[in-house]
């Protein structure tokens, strides 16, 4: 190789450069409307969730392992705590019931990461509520887009892209909360990729750290852009180098990484973000859907002698096996990926949100009994990751068949929950948290209205 050509190999822009260099010169004011309103929707979907969590034991174990205190806030929680702290129990909370967003065609958990660490870095540092919801609203589409990169590969090497992925886009989100220099953003999202973590052992038996998952990345993505902002570097190819986040966390997969450079600051891949309405595995959605219908239907539980479901390869290694741990799930937790449970549960309460995942609910012989009843066939034209659908076929003991469908995910872009729909289920988790209506609402105008903040002082409206 030339000396000319190892100049042009060393000096050209890698793949986080060509991203920041299409997002960062975008302010508040360039952005869509639409990506706006999804933003602030996220926000206070996630206050929400952090208020539901926030007395449930793995939470209080977590903020009992903050040795020291600062100023940041934690929601739901009375003490002020350090940034990195506040960071990580915000995003464990929003994470911790499994009620937080997600993203139709390349699945994972988006919000949950990002703002943690830029609301702990607007705290912190004095930032605007502007400030705070560009970089919230980069960070999004950071995760949005960097998990676009290789679809299904970190999977299935073993890690949890929330965890891997995560990291990533915090330090996106944090360092431009901060406003970092253009070098300090590269070198942020360098470090990330050393900071990323998360596998998937969690599955065998619900254990909580899935739920640490986000708010590891978040503390890491925070740390990871004040590190950068204080000098400390990381490598510019942290992307694309033969020893970097992709070979590592995705070995063997052919990275698609146009999704980092085509459209970007022109197409808002944030403003598709999905919202649940049940508090339980996101595919599992439709199908819970088929057996409320059922159930309204008049059909009785004893009058079925089995359901079979056409359902995605995708969806069985998570979901549905091994069926025999999912048909008896040990815990209210595990029981939110065991898709046999969250529909006999739908089934017989019509609905799927908080109350439906108590350990005492996991017990409920009438709800067991209807799940081993729930099997599987894999359809080989479904249509996962890029559609989440719904199918059950009911034979009932008298020989009749029954079969119902439903078409997409509830909540996601096919059929998107209202604003109003959204803050309904905030009060919902705020009052399941313990939370008095006048506190939510003081919370709520704080989260509507971040655009118009001077700093973030009213977040101490979460110390309660």
């Amino acid at each position: 190789m030339t000396i000319a050509a190892q100049k042009t190999e060393s000096t050209a822009d890698s793949v986080s450069e060509t991203f920041l260099d299409a997002l960062m010169p975008r302010e508040l004011g360039d952005l869509p409307r639409k990506a706006l309103d999804v933003a602030v929707n996220d926000l206070f979907d996630m206050a929400g969730n952090c208020l539901a969590a926030r007395q449930t034991d793995y939470m209080r174990a977590l903020v009992a392992s903050c040795e020291d205190s600062g100023i940041c806030s934690a929601i739901g929680h009375a003490a002020p705590l350090r940034a990195a702290d506040a960071a990580m129990i915000n995003g464990t909370g929003t994470h911790g019931e499994d009620f937080d967003d997600t993203l139709e065609g390349a699945p994972i958990r988006v919000g949950a990461m990002v703002i943690p660490a830029a609301l702990a870095a607007g705290e912190r540092f004095g930032g605007s509520g502007a400030d705070t919801l560009r970089g919230i609203i980069f960070g999004l589409e950071a995760i949005c887009r960097l998990n676009h990169v290789a679809p299904g590969a970190i999977h299935k090497a073993g890690f949890h892209p929330v965890g891997v992925i995560g990291a990533l886009g915090a330090s996106i989100a944090a360092g431009t909360t901060l406003r970092l220099t253009r070098a300090q953003m590269v070198n942020a999202i360098g470090i990330a990729g050393s900071l990323s973590s998360g596998i998937l052992e969690y599955l065998t038996d619900g254990a909580w750290t899935k739920r640490l998952h986000p708010g590891w990345a978040a503390q890491s993505g925070l740390r990871a852009a004040l590190m950068a902002q204080a000098g400390y570097n990381g490598p510019r190819t942290v992307l694309e180098g033969p020893h970097g986040f992709f070979s590592a966390f995705a070995h063997g997969a052919a990275p698609r990484f146009g999704y980092l450079s085509d459209q970007v600051g022109e197409h808002w891949l944030m403003e598709d973000i999905a919202f649940k309405p049940y508090a339980c595995g996101t595919m599992i959605h439709p199908y819970i859907d088929c057996m409320i219908r059922l159930a309204a239907s008049g059909v009785a539980a004893d009058d079925i002698q089995s359901i079979t479901c056409e359902t995605g390869e995708g969806l069985v290694n998570r979901l549905w096996e091994p069926l025999a741990a999912k048909h008896l799930p040990p815990s209210g937790y595990a029981a939110k990926f065991s898709m046999p449970f969250c529909m006999a549960v739908g089934f017989f309460d019509r609905a799927a949100g908080l109350e439906q995942f108590s350990d005492e609910k996991a017990r409920d012989p009438r709800i067991l009994a209807l799940a081993k009843r729930i099997s599987y066939v894999i359809d080989p034209d479904n249509e996962y990751p890029v559609n989440y659908s719904g199918h059950i076929k009911v034979t009932l003991r008298g020989g009749n068949v029954v079969e119902l469908r439903q078409p997409h995910m509830r909540g996601g872009r096919r059929e998107p929950l209202s604003r109003e729909e959204l803050i309904r289920k905030y009060h919902d988790n705020a009052v399941y948290g313990g939370w008095q209506r006048p506190d939510a609402e003081r919370l709520l105008d704080f989260c509507l209205n971040i655009a118009d903040q001077q700093d973030l002082g009213g977040l101490k409206a979460a110390r309660i």
